[in-house]
């Protein structure tokens, strides 16, 4: 593998409108010499059209994820740029952004993207977050497709040292690498580097973007589009909400009233959820069969479900509903776009629809031990996986391998 040398360019604000950061994440300059957006970094393979009426919106990586084509657009260029510079980008990736070698800032061929889960609360810490939630996404060369793949919370990892927060490397679950970046005013963004770095040397995979998604900020995403429509496989009582004179609250809150609490459950069968209900039925993994690898499913089944309910009821087609939706994913994302400019994204991957998401199971969709038998490590078949992702075969892989394909719905 070729060594990679950051290109990577100094933070900037978008453009259109002031970006809403979180405060955990630091406004620390970057370093490397990867070109400034305002410059080409890139060939392209064909002339674009002139016309500056967008006819299709494409599935974006991270902060515009549950947006998908199929549908024309209403909205200029600046349109959109005004749009989504309410979305704050940092650098996530440090060194385990695409090398030149690799692609670097072309979007021509395969992109992979790193997609970070938190469930952040205001009353915790900027260094006091795991990043539950990981997950690949990889689109071939064609553009036609993707795929999301998430590597359990618990997967034993070699963690490298992390100079940015002092962490001076180890081993450990996979979610704590978040946490050791993000110590010592690494904030968000030292965390989303050295999870990047972890996975690149766990897996040999380099990233083309990032984005840290708050699981929290999608209740919002969700109330932009009504509801959703989710299938529950496995009834399940939450975890962390129950009902207070019929509203729900977090348990911690429901406590504080004093009055009697009704347990929040979630039944088998398809409905449409409202924002919240989404978000706590994917949260949950205890009483569920499998854990987290079901609660995964559930978090990728979420996601599909917000990409196609997006393409529903003109939400596309009707600049207050769009710029609303955009406007509720700046509060949910940070994200990298490795010096290409996001417009760049949406119209590379304008093939894309929300049909054309394929979520994929690690380990066969259960615990997978390493050779101690008592930690978990990720599969023969889920390495071979990874590889088919790092040179593109990854549709050959999955026709060869039926059972990695997801069971939900």
């Amino acid at each position: 593998m070729p060594v990679h040398t950051s290109r990577r360019p100094p933070s900037q604000e978008p453009v259109g409108a002031v970006a809403r950061v979180p405060s955990a994440i630091p406004s620390q300059p970057r370093s490397g010499g990867r070109p400034p957006t305002d410059v080409p970094a890139r060939k392209r393979k064909k002339k674009r059209r002139k016309d500056p009426l967008w006819a299709r919106l494409t599935v974006v990586f991270g902060a515009l994820l549950m947006m998908t084509s199929g549908i024309a657009i209403v909205g200029s260029k600046a349109f959109i740029n005004q749009a989504t510079g309410n979305i704050a980008q940092r650098n996530l990736l440090g060194d385990a952004g695409k090398s030149d070698a690799e692609g670097g800032a072309s979007l021509d061929g395969p992109i992979d993207m790193l997609l970070l889960g938190v469930d952040a609360r205001e009353r915790w810490a900027a260094d006091d977050v795991r990043a539950d939630t990981i997950i690949v996404l990889h689109i071939p060369a064609s553009h036609d497709q993707a795929y999301l793949i998430s590597i359990p919370r618990d997967t034993e990892a070699q963690i490298p040292a992390f100079k940015k927060s002092g962490y001076g490397g180890g081993t450990d679950k996979i979610n704590a690498a978040f946490q050791a970046g993000a110590r010592n005013g690494g904030g968000w963004e030292g965390g989303a580097q050295l999870m990047a770095q972890t996975i690149k040397r766990m897996t040999g995979i380099s990233f083309d973007g990032a984005a840290i998604i708050n699981f929290g900020g999608f209740k919002g995403v969700i109330d932009a589009l009504g509801t959703v429509r989710i299938c529950v496989s496995h009834e399940v009582k939450s975890h962390h909400m129950s009902y207070v004179d019929g509203k729900p609250m977090w348990n911690a809150d429901a406590k504080k009233t004093g009055k009697p609490m009704t347990p929040v459950v979630h039944k088998k069968g398809c409905r449409d959820m409202k924002g919240w209900a989404a978000l706590d039925y994917a949260r949950q993994r205890y009483g569920l069969p499998n854990s987290d690898y079901d609660r995964q499913q559930n978090q990728q089944q979420l996601i599909k479900a917000m990409a196609k309910k997006a393409t529903e009821n003109g939400t596309l087609t009707n600049p207050v509903k769009l710029n609303g939706l955009i406007k509720a994913a700046g509060k949910a994302f940070v994200l990298d776009t490795g010096g290409v400019p996001i417009i760049d994204f949406i119209y590379t991957m304008r093939g894309v629809t929300g049909n054309d998401l394929t979520t994929l199971r690690t380990n066969g969709g259960t615990f997978h031990a390493n050779a101690s038998g008592t930690k978990e490590s990720l599969s023969p078949q889920t390495m071979e996986m990874f590889q088919a992702i790092k040179n593109d075969k990854l549709a050959e892989f999955v026709y060869s391998n039926p059972n990695v394909l997801s069971t939900r719905k």
